[in-house]
């Protein structure tokens, strides 16, 4: 009889045996799930695995000379992100044509990070 099997009986015994058998009812139902939980743990220990386990969920293996949804998503979204800080630095309120020291420096910063998050990506990808 499976666990599912267990509560539905104990379920349908109060029902039947009332309020007044709660305590008993439920010392049942602990008990037998105890001893399940007990039989696969021994199952377990010993390499006997009798119940079905989940199946883990398989990662797809990249395809050779393919580029990856994700690869895509980041790469144009992390382009876009810097696109959109190099405009907030280059701000039309500052002078027009000129670039301030500070300026560049931040704008290459954030270029080398973006660049550094693709490259880490891509290489932790093919490992």
């Amino acid at each position: 009889m499976s666990i599912r099997d267990e509560v539905r009986a104990s379920a349908a015994a109060h029902r039947d045996l009332g309020p007044g058998y709660d305590t008993a009812v439920a010392e049942g139902l602990v008990e037998r799930i105890g001893e399940e939980i007990d039989k696969r743990v021994d199952a377990r220990l010993h390499g006997q695995v009798h119940y079905q386990t989940p199946r883990p969920r398989l990662r797809r293996e990249p395809v050779p000379g393919r580029i990856g949804f994700g690869a895509v998503v980041l790469a144009l979204g992390s382009m876009g992100m810097a696109i959109g800080a190099t405009a907030a630095v280059l701000h039309p309120a500052d002078s027009a044509g000129h670039v301030s020291g500070g300026a560049a420096v931040l704008i290459a910063l954030i270029w080398i990070v973006i660049g550094v998050v693709n490259v880490a990506y891509a290489r932790y990808r093919w490992l």
